[in-house]
Formats: C-alpha cells, structure tokens, sequence
C-alpha cells in the first residue's frame, strides 16, 4: 500500500511528502480491525472527494483525489467518481499527473464506456509526442482498454510509432504489443494489415533482440490470418536463427541462463510451421543445420532446471518444425529416440511435452512402428497424476491407432473410462467411437465394442454416438440380426442404460423379427424386456418405443392384443406428443375397413440412410476447441493431417486409413457374426472440404431405394445424420476407391504452390498487384540478357551489377550491391521468385535459388556480393524475378527480372561439325515443316557505319556468336550476307510422378539452326529458326529479334511477344 503512495506521489522525495492526505488514506484502511470499520472509512472519504470534485481543483488536488480512488476501486469498492477528472489530466503537461490520469483510465473505463470518446484525441495527441514516456503511457492504455472503436481510430497511430526510425527500442516495444493485443481483441478493425505487412517484417531484422522478440509475436498472429501477405517473414526468421544458434550473434543482454533468447528463438521456430516446407535449397539447408545444432545442444541434460526448462522449450518446438518439414529427415529420426525418453522423464511438464510432440509425429508420419515401441508406456500415460498428462496420452492412443492396434487401443480406453476423470469422459467416448468405427474389420467387434461403450459410459454417451450405431446398422444387412441378438442381450442384463433402449427399440423394431425363432428371444420376450424399462425413460425414449410397438403390430399379429393395450393407455396421457403419436398409431391398427395394407406400408422397413459425413468428429473437434495460437496439425491419424502444410487453411485431404484392414477370424455368438469384411471399397463422391470428417469413418453405407417408414423416434436428428447421395454398397474399411479421385482432384486444386524461398504464393483467386518494373530497368536488361556482366539496375542511393557463368544447363549470377550513399541499409531482404505468369509456379522454366542467405544490412558506401545459381528446366518464356527490399529511412522495394533467357544454356556448334553445305540444308530440309520451324521478319536493325547503307554485318555475327551463344558456320550459304548459325540448347527437364509424388528432372538438349537473311535496301530482315521443338525454334526466334533489332519492350513483354512469335507467318 505504501509503494502505491509513493508512486502516484512520485519519483521524487520532496513529492512523497505531499501526499501525505493519500497516506493518511492507507493507514486508516490498514487500522480497520474489521470489514464494516474499513467500509466506513469509504464511505466517509468518497463523500469528501464528491464535495471536494464540485470545486475548482488544480492539476495536484485532482491527481492527489484520483489516487484514492483509485486506491479505493483497487480494493474492490465500487467507484462512480473521478472520471471525467481522469479526462483531464490526461492533457496535463506535468509527468506524474499524466500518469495519474492514464492510471484512473484503465482502470475506472472499459473498451464500451461513454467516455473513450473524449479520450480519444488526448491518446493521440501523446502518440505523436516527441517524449517517449508519454508515448509510453498512452500505448500502455490503448492495450489495457483495446476495443474496435479504439483500434480504427488509433490503430495507424500505433503502427506509426512502430515503424518510425526515429522510435527508441523501448517504444517500439510498446507499440508491437499494444498493436497486438488491438489485432487480438479486434482483427476486423484493423483491415490494413496486409498492406503494413512488408514494414513491419523489416523490424524483425532489428538489432534488439527484444524488439524482434515483440515484432515475431506480432507476425506470428497476424500470418496466421495473412500468410501471403506475411511470406517474407519466412527468410527472415531462417536468417535470424541461424545467427542465433549456429553463428552466435547475439547481445550478452538475452541469454537466460546460458541459452539466448529463448523466447524468440520458440517464437520463430512456430512461425517456420506456418508456410508449406521451403523449396529453397539454401534455406532448406539452413533450417537443417539450425535444426541440427538444437537437438545437439539438447544431449546434455543441465542441472539448473530454469535452463533446462528453457532448452527443452526450444527442443520441443524444433521437433515440431522437423516433423511439420519432413517427417523421414535424420533430424526427425533423432527426435524420435529423444521423444521416448522425454514420455519416461520424472518431471511433469517434461512428460507432458513429450506426449504431445509424438502426437504431433503419429499425425504426420508414415510409419507409426517407432511410435508403437512405446505403447505400453502410453497407456501407462492413462493413469498419470496430472490431469493434463493423460489428455495428452490419451490424444496419442488416438493419433496412433491403426488397424493392427486397435483393438489393444480401444480395449485399455474402455478400461480407462471405468476410472477416467468425469471431464474426460465425453471426450474418451467419442474417440473410442471413431476408433471402433474407422479400423472394425468385422461388424461383430464393432457391434460389441460399441454396445459395451454405450453400457458402460451412461450420460457420457452423446446422441451423435447412438445415431451412427443405427445408421450402420440399418445401411448393412449382414450385421443386422447379429446387432439384434446383442442389443436383446444388453436389454435383459440388471442395469440398463437409456441410450441402450433407444438402441435396443430401434433395433428390436425393425429387425426384432429375425431373432423371433431363437430360444428367449420370442415376440412377447422381446416386448417385455422394452416395456419393463419404459417407466423410466424419458419423452422421446418413449416416443421411440411406441414407434417401436407398432412397427410389432404388423410384425408379430400373437402380440397384437398386448401392443394395442400400451397404446391406448398412451392415448390418455398428459404429453401431447406422446398422446398424438399414441392416438395415430391406434387409428392405423384398427381402421374401420379392417384392412392392413396401410399399416403394412407405413411399417415397413426402413430404407438406408444416405451417407454424408460422421457427425462424430464434428462434435469432437468442438471439444478440441481453438486458441488465438492455432494448430499447425490436427489430432489424429496421418489422414485427417496430410497436405496439411500445403492447405492448412482451406482443406484436408481424405486419405486411406493407416495400416489397411486385416481380416481377423469369426466371431462365435448365439446369433452367427457377419462374415470378415474383405479390404478395399469406395468413398462418397462427396469428397472436398466439408468432407473432411468422413476420412474418419470406415464403415460405409449403402443407399438402396426403399418406402415410406416410421422414424422410430429418431426425428429430425435421424435424418440430420445423412443427408447426401452415396454410391453403390462398400465393404466395412473405407481404403479409398473412386471417390478418391474426386478428393484428389479437390484437393490439388486448392493447392497452393511455393516459391523460391519456399513460401506460400498468393492464390490466383485473390486479385494480385500488377508487376511493376523500374522505368530504367527496359534498356539495363536488354544489354545484361545478351552479355556475361553489366549493370542492371541504378538509382540514386543503390546500384546492382552482375556477372554471369553458364555451362550446358546449370548456370549463376553473382550479383553486387553497392549502398551509393552515407547510411546504411538495415532489414535488407534479397528474393527470387518465380514470374507470377508462369503456367507452373512451383516448377518454373528457369529455377533460381540462392547459394546462401543474404546478409540483413548492407553498410554506407559499402558493396557485398551475392550468388544466385539458376538451372534451367524447360522453355524459359518468363524470367525469375528479383525483390529487394532495404531500410534507408523508409522501405524501399523493388522488382526486377533477371537476365536470364533461354540463349544463355545454349552451347555453339564447333565449326565442321555439321559437314559443308549440302550436309547442313539436308538437315534444314530434314527439319521444315509446323511445329519445327519458326520465321519472322523484322526490321530496325542497324546499317553499316561505313557505307551506312550495307548490313553491319559485324554487328550481326557479334550478336549471334556472343549474345545468342550460337556457333557461326562460315561458307554454308550462298550468299555472303546472310548468316547461318547452329547451337545445342540444354535442360534438365523436370517430371512429376504419378500422384504428386517426387520431382525428378532428366538432362536433354536440342539442336538448333539458324539462318538470317538481311535486306539493306528494304531495312528488314527475315529469320528462320528450326529445331526438333517448335516452342524452342519460337522462343529464339523472339530472341533474335530482341537482340538484332534492339526491341527491348518486346523482351518483357511477354505475353504479346510470345503469341507474335507463335502467330507469325512465313514471309515470302
């Protein structure tokens, strides 16, 4: 009590003593022996600071009143004074009534009060202060009061002093936070986000590490929401890891006992897990080695608990990233023996962390056999003393369970549910439930496992779970009078559970009669082993059972008499449904024709329920719930989780159940079991996105055309459980068939593709910005495109030249960037991309990467160097793109493409080698024809600068042999002023297989001949390009044209060169 007197007198000592009324205030609360003296003396001084707020008060008398209180609200009284008080002096130019006044906001005022409104431009007006302290405390109330209306109005303000370089550390700081806690509270207000995304990626590079430490907090929500907006992120946190943990570069100032920043280094391993896994091989190799180092530095187990804690957080979170990478790396393989020691560990949270990355590694991974090793340990899981230990032991058994151990699985979570904690229990219900239904390779192990569930577990039991037992029990006919027998069987035990009449009543209604021969199971049995539990049911059990009743009236006639007595006691009871249901079913049974056709149509059996999707999982996955910090995986089999990292927003891909269905042998039982159900079947037609649940259920009905049926009772709810077409009847595994295919096709189309830097692209459904190419950057890549060096971009403050090797397919291009002026660049960012036209984007013709990370700053009048290896996979119709970003006051950002056309992987022809001249026009001719030939006639090109009316011929054949890398061949054509050239072009073409599965690429090249026939007289000349590829014949015949005739816009004009060059006509 006595620090809250001294801060809101003040720093200062002389301040203290002024306070003294504040003081006094305490020290009479603190001598109040009992609740009502203390609330006198409340009551008492808020009467006195009402009389006194009357008054005209200076800056001090306010600050001094509002700290009581404050005081008072913080005690727990309620408060109806000081507010506006709190308004003013939040304008007062004095620190410690600002403080004062900010304090009594956030606490006296909530994001709906009346009065934010006039608080408002005060909090702005302190955002744009020059003094950071009350910048400061004007973020600090922002975040503590939040809101929508205060996000759209303060919002930019925020963002402002976030970016703004002349911001302190400690600000910035602030802002990232409060600017957090803004988009938390309310992301709709802020709908700039996309656009602030590339400034507020750049601070991730900041010097501070607790700077970067609030930005990745920042970036890690809001990339959750905008990942294409936020891509750029992933090189950055590669690069501020690898400084981190492989060079150590960091401040002395973040390491927490010996591991350094721990917090960030958790926080950018996250944010790596939500982009698909990069196809950069340079920052796949950094991740690696990052990666690496971590698991590493985790063999040797500290004594200091707080740094092993802190190490343990970063090991978990670097196995997460390797699984959601690459479930068969040698990182994960590691990991997987580290995770079977965690499970074992005396220490809670170690256990618990260990349980769920091996969840997370049974949902991605192939092979569930190194899970499987430590099954026993797992369900020892179940029997933990901490609560949250056997969730997460019991989401393993979930995500681990296949067809070969399932029922070891199954059997210990009916076990556990005997003992289970009453919060687990609905939970632990339904996942034994998808269980038994997903891997049953017989329908007697399913009938008895799920009739023992519904037995055992009573109230826990959800209508979901007795739905799908009659759904799959009416759908399939071999199962159908061994689910009688069973369900007749539970009827008759000492306790019966509600749930296992309404199972029993819907059953025994409709297929009671085939057990109506068996010794105990007669008609009248059957009906008092129902009505014997009637009376203590509830509405819409006994509903079921009159539907039930009158389904044995048409039946079984010897019960007619008994069945007709129930019925018409109900007639008179006090519920209406009952007594409608009641009266109807008594006008069907004796109607006065005496005629039985129309009870014998309304009872007849009911048709197949058409399947749709399980409703089991839905109601799990809303009790998995969802967090501000989503999942990057689903609990669960590798099904429901795979092409996750490429679709994690939009879809899940329905894949064949893990492990496949062995056939087990028959069951024994008074009733015979259905026969083994083979493996193989069909899925619904119906697969996509809202498809994703029916992965989970194996057993498949059938529709067959039936009549009109009573609905037992079951209602809207029965019908709720299937409501689209199914195709023909399908064993009990569901393992994929025709309906597979209609999945892949969903899936592949919302597949996003990855860039060079391994990040998501935008999808073509969202309207992309238009490429924009510096203005100078026209004539700069037509000189770079056809030489080995040059410059190709220049401005005022950066300058990018470039040198150029090329052998056969494979190439690179050392770029240099040199800083022209006297400040330094900060957040550098270098990223090649592939063209956005391209028809496949993450397979594009000219593959470019980067041979390492680009450094993030680039000193004044300083030049560093940079190599990007290109490849080339296929005609290169649109060049990879070059983005720069840097800090120099404000972002800059640029594009620009690389000179990279399909002339550099061209090798010369050595001279000979084609033979003299009937030799090469036998192969001219070989070679004539559409499809391989390509010819345009062009004009511009330049005239001799000595007759200035001849051909410069020199020029020409410099063109051909040194920028189009074609070999010239003297004495071919008759004419002395043509030129004739031959060239090999090569590429490594790129194949996928069958399926999405690896990419492989195989080494090819084409023969290329040319032939230029100048007209001086008329300024034109005619090109003819042949080849055994016409699209390869077309793109250099572009080429030439480009080069001879000095058309540049033609270069990156793509779309309108390429359908000139392919619309062209011969010329005569």
């Amino acid at each position: 009590m006595a620090s809250f007197a001294t801060m809101a007198s003040g720093s200062g000592s002389s301040n203290s003593t002024n306070m003294k009324g504040l003081v006094s205030y305490i020290a009479a609360l603190r001598q109040a022996r009992h609740r009502e003296a203390e609330e006198k003396v409340v009551r008492q001084e808020m009467a006195h600071i009402r009389q006194q707020f009357r008054q005209q008060l200076n800056g001090y008398q306010k600050k001094k009143y509002l700290s009581k209180v404050c005081f008072t609200y913080i005690l727990g009284y309620e408060v109806d004074v000081g507010h506006m008080e709190a308004v003013n002096l939040i304008a007062s130019s004095k620190y410690s009534e600002k403080q004062i006044g900010y304090l009594a906001l956030t606490l006296l005022m909530h994001e709906n009060s009346d009065l934010i409104r006039l608080v408002v431009n005060s909090i702005r007006k302190d955002l744009d202060d020059l003094n950071e302290v009350h910048n400061c405390l004007a973020l600090h109330a922002i975040a503590n009061i939040g809101g929508s209306e205060m996000a759209e109005t303060l919002a930019p303000d925020v963002h402002r002093l976030l970016i703004s370089p002349t911001s302190r550390s400690f600000v910035k700081k602030k802002a990232a936070l409060t600017l957090l806690r803004l988009y938390r509270k309310s992301p709709e207000a802020l709908s700039d986000v996309p656009d602030w995304a590339a400034r507020i990626v750049a601070i991730m590079d900041d010097d501070d590490l607790g700077v970067a430490t609030a930005v990745a907090s920042l970036v890690m929500t809001m990339a959750q929401d905008h990942p294409d907006a936020f891509a750029n992120a992933y090189p950055k946190a590669v690069d501020r890891l690898a400084k981190i943990i492989v060079e150590e570069d960091y401040s002395e100032d973040y390491l927490y006992y010996k591991v350094p920043a721990p917090w960030l280094q958790v926080k950018l391993l996250r944010l790596l897990q939500y982009w698909p896994a990069s196809d950069d091989e340079t920052i796949k190799a950094t991740i690696h080695n990052v990666l690496d180092h971590i698991v590493q530095n985790s063999q040797n187990t500290p004594k200091n608990v707080q740094r092993n804690n802190a190490q343990n957080a970063i090991l978990f979170e670097a196995i997460n990233l390797a699984i959601h990478l690459d479930t068969e790396s040698a990182v994960v393989a590691k990991a997987s023996v580290l995770l079977g020691k965690f499970i074992l560990s005396r220490e809670t949270n170690v256990r618990y962390l260990g349980l769920d990355t091996m969840a997370h590694l049974a949902a991605c991974v192939e092979s569930l056999e190194p899970i499987k090793m430590h099954q026993k340990t797992i369900m020892h899981s179940l029997r933990d003393r901490d609560i949250s230990v056997r969730r997460r032991g019991l989401d393993l058994l979930y995500s681990m369970c296949d067809v070969d151990n399932a029922r070891s699985i199954v059997g210990e979570m009916l076990r556990y549910l005997q003992v289970a904690d009453y919060a687990l229990r609905e939970e632990l219900v339904l996942k034994i439930a998808i269980l038994t239904e997903k891997f049953a390779t017989e329908y007697a192990w399913y009938v008895d496992t799920i009739l023992q569930l519904i037995s055992s577990a009573g109230d826990h039991v959800g209508e979901e779970v007795w739905f799908r037992v009659v759904q799959i029990v009416t759908n399939n006919e071999d199962v159908q009078e061994y689910a009688a027998t069973k369900a007749y069987e539970h009827l008759q035990s000492s306790s019966c559970h509600e749930n296992l009449i309404k199972v029993g009543g819907y059953v025994l209604g409709e297929y009671g009669h085939l057990i109506a021969n068996n010794p105990g199971a007669s008609p009248i049995e059957q009906f008092h082993a129902l009505h014997s539990r009637s009376h203590l049911c509830s509405q819409p059990t006994r509903a079921l059972l009159l539907s039930t009743y009158v389904k044995w009236l048409n039946l079984f006639p010897e019960i007619r008499e008994q069945l007709l007595y129930v019925l018409k006691r109900y007639t008179h009871v006090l519920d209406s449904e009952l007594q409608q249901r009641a009266c109807e079913y008594v006008a069907l049974a004796e109607r006065p024709d005496g005629s039985d056709e129309l009870l014998q149509a309304v009872c007849d059996e009911m048709p197949p329920f058409p399947e749709k999707s399980s409703l089991l999982l839905g109601r799990l996955q809303k009790k998995h719930g969802d967090t501000n910090d989503k999942r990057t995986w689903i609990i669960g089999g590798k099904e429901v989780n795979r092409n996750r990292d490429e679709a994690r927003l939009e879809s899940l891909r329905r894949g064949p159940a893990n492990g496949g269905a062995m056939p087990t042998t028959k069951a024994a039982g008074a009733a015979a079991p259905p026969s083994v159900i083979p493996a193989g079947g069909q899925q619904s037609n119906g697969a996509g996105i809202d498809d994703i649940m029916a992965g989970l259920e194996g057993l498949d009905m059938s529709v067959q055309p039936g009549g009109v049926g009573v609905t037992n009772g079951m209602g809207e709810n029965g019908g709720e459980a299937g409501e689209s077409s199914y195709t023909a009847r399908a064993p009990l595994i569901d393992h994929g068939g025709d309906g597979e295919e209609s999945a892949d096709r969903t899936a592949s189309s919302i597949k996003p593709t990855t860039t060079g830097v391994g990040v998501a692209a935008p999808s073509s459904s969202s309207a992309a910005p238009p490429l924009v190419f510096p203005p100078s950057i026209t004539k700069s890549y037509l000189k770079t495109a056809f030489s080995n060096e040059g410059v190709l971009y220049e401005d005022g403050s950066l300058q990018i030249g470039l040198k150029t090797e090329f052998h056969g397919s494979r190439g690179r291009l050392a770029l240099y960037l040199g800083n022209k002026i006297s400040v330094g660049f900060t957040s550098l960012s270098l990223r090649v991309r592939p063209h956005p036209e391209e028809p496949d984007v993450a397979n594009p013709a000219i593959k470019a990467s980067m041979s390492k990370l680009p450094p993030s700053s680039l000193g004044a009048m300083t030049q560093i160097q940079q190599v990007v290896d290109v490849s080339c996979r296929g005609v290169a119709t649109y060049p990879p793109l070059l983005h720069v970003e840097y800090l120099a006051g404000s972002l800059q950002s640029l594009v620009l493409p690389l000179p990279v056309p399909m002339s550099k992987f061209i090798s010369p022809v050595p001279p000979g080698s084609l033979g003299g001249p009937a030799q090469f026009f036998e192969r001219w001719k070989a070679l004539e024809g559409e499809g391989r030939q390509a010819q345009r006639v062009f004009g511009g090109f330049k005239l001799s600068r000595e007759t200035k009316s001849g051909v410069d011929e020199g020029r020409m054949r410099r063109v051909v042999e040194k920028g189009l890398r074609l070999g010239l061949l003297e004495g071919i054509d008759p004419k002395s002023e043509n030129v004739v050239a031959a060239g090999l072009w090569y590429c490594d073409e790129a194949t996928t297989e069958v399926g999405g599965g690896t990419t492989t690429s195989t080494a090819s090249k084409v023969g290329i001949l040319l032939r230029l026939e100048p007209n001086a007289a008329a300024r034109q000349c005619r090109c003819t390009v042949r080849s055994t590829r016409g699209d390869v014949s077309a793109e250099v015949a572009r080429l030439v044209v480009c080069a001879l005739g000095g058309d540049a816009g033609l270069l990156l004009d793509l779309k309108g060169a390429r359908a000139g060059v392919e619309g062209a006509q011969p010329a005569a």
